[in-house]
């Protein structure tokens, strides 16, 4: 009998009351009828922001489409809100979350199923999938447990020291490899130190955190190292040279930013922020344990019970290599995402790892959630959404005034977080790109400043699980909440936009822009 049939009133309920008073006494019958109403209150409680998600997507698509914007572009920017706010808060899991903006875009948008699911499985997601496997295999193989011990064995056993270890290997390996490939590789290592100390993750929580996100965080600002940190730097340094560069005007060879010349430029920042990625973690996440002596402990004797190093190790370990050698050098030509998939399909091959293992090893939510966070992407590129969000932002700087200078570097800094937040970090740049460097034109600033913001902006995607792979891929390890990417993500964008125009006013001037 429903809750409902219960409360209400009327010749049915007067029955249902009579028969359930017979049964239970007019007490017990009370008693049952507060704990269905009681339970009623408690789910509607904890739904409360899905119905507010609902509210809002309703009340923006019931009021006038703005000038310049597509009725399409509308619907994706209200699904994008939408989808936002069942990220952060996540009243219902984030895989639902994908299922929803999947059937929104067929529903909504009338977009054929087929198209939707092609924009679902693209190379990013083949990416996150193969690297999720690939990590599996490592672990099975124990050396994500001979790699974290190479670690300690440099840091020691403090845990800030520790925390800052991974950090600057994550950042250096994400610096020249992409912080995909990095994150994938490092995330058995943080598993490993983690476990070592508790298995209950509740005395863990904090510990956790500043593990995982010493790996996200310190690839994500290493992607701004080296041209090949990240597609995103390759898409700009593309733009400077069509837009800009003329073979018949000397002047505008400065426009060529080769592989030196834009370390020079961002380098120096990855490795001022190393140190300020650990101080940001350890005073949002207060590590439950502040040395892992211990842990360290265990982990010592867990090498030494491995023994030597087995032939299926050197296997593994060159298998992976192999990986890491497709990834370099025939990403362009095969993308990042079959490598992985073909570097999992050799493990398995090699009897690295058995598919049951993967199968309960791998999150797949995550890989869902990825895919339809891509897909949303694609769709506000399409629909124009995004580039609409852009002009608009500009057209406001140019309202108050900050149109030029330091104001302006803030603006697009701030833009492109935004942005970059909601989608790909490629895609954001190739969306910004054209018009933050109009701007730059617009009101005489150097468009090479301006390029450099607009993409060093782009790995500020701190603030959601899906703003980056290497957060995804930390996200799938199921220790870290939405809410704790916003809770350290504030503080990282924060300081990473102050020491981007502190570099940008000092330091670029002296290398002559």
């Amino acid at each position: 009998m429903s809750t409902l049939s219960l409360v209400e009133h009327g010749p049915r309920a007067h029955v249902a009351s009579t028969t359930w008073s017979a049964r239970l006494g007019r007490q017990g019958y009370h008693q049952l009828e507060y704990f269905f109403a009681q339970l009623n209150f408690y789910y509607f409680w904890e739904k409360r922001w899905f119905i507010i998600a609902i509210a809002v997507g309703f009340f923006l698509l019931s009021i006038p489409t703005p000038e310049g914007l597509t009725r399409e572009g509308m619907i994706i920017l209200t699904m994008s809100i939408m989808a936002t706010i069942l990220f952060v808060t996540e009243p219902i899991p984030l895989p639902t979350v994908a299922l929803l903006i999947i059937v929104g875009q067929v529903v909504l948008l009338g977009i054929e199923s087929n198209a939707v699911a092609r924009s679902l499985m693209t190379d990013s997601v083949l990416f996150i999938m193969g690297s999720l496997m690939l990590a599996v295999a490592l672990i099975h193989q124990k050396l994500d447990q001979r790699i974290a011990w190479l670690i300690v064995r440099m840091t020691g056993t403090k845990t800030s020291r520790i925390c800052f270890g991974i950090s600057v290997v994550s950042g250096i390996l994400a610096s020249f490899i992409g912080e995909h490939t990095v994150a994938a590789m490092m995330l058995p290592v943080g598993i490993t130190l983690i476990t070592l100390t508790s298995k209950d993750r509740k005395q863990v929580r904090n510990l956790a955190a500043v593990i995982l996100f010493s790996i996200s965080y310190g690839a994500s600002v290493a992607g701004i190292g080296t041209p090949s940190g990240g597609a995103r730097n390759a898409i700009m340094i593309g733009y400077w040279k069509e837009f800009f560069y003329d073979p018949s005007n000397p002047d505008s060879y400065r426009f060529l930013i080769d592989y030196v010349k834009w370390m020079a430029f961002a380098y120096p920042m990855f490795l001022i922020q190393l140190p300020l990625v650990t101080w940001i973690l350890l005073s949002t996440f207060k590590p439950e344990y502040h040395d892992l002596t211990r842990p360290v402990a265990k982990l010592r004797r867990q090498v030494e019970m491995l023994g030597p190093m087995s032939i299926s190790n050197y296997v593994a370990i060159l298998l992976f290599f192999m990986v890491l050698i497709g990834w370099i050098f025939f990403s362009s030509e095969l993308g990042m995402g079959i490598i992985a998939i073909m570097g999992a399909a050799a493990f398995l091959i090699a009897g690295q790892v058995e598919w049951e293992e993967v199968n309960s090893g791998v999150n797949w939510g995550v890989v869902l959630l990825y895919a339809a966070a891509i897909s949303l992407g694609v769709q506000m590129k399409d629909t124009g959404a995004a580039q609409w969000v852009a002009e608009g932002f500009m057209e406001a700087l140019a309202t108050v005034g900050v149109e030029t200078g330091l104001g302006l570097w803030a603006a697009v800094s701030a833009l492109t977080t935004f942005v970059t937040n909601t989608m790909s970090n490629g895609a954001a740049v190739a969306v910004l790109g054209p018009i933050t460097l109009n701007m730059a034109t617009v009101a005489n600033e150097s468009p090479i400043v301006i390029g450099f913001i607009t993409s060093i902006s782009s790995a500020f995607a701190y603030l959601t699980v899906v703003g980056t792979p290497a957060s995804t891929i930390v996200y799938a390890a199921g220790y870290l909440t939405p809410k704790d990417f916003l809770k350290a993500g504030w503080r990282m964008v924060i300081v990473s936009t102050l020491l981007l125009m502190l570099v940008a006013q000092f330091y670029w001037p002296l290398l002559g822009v």
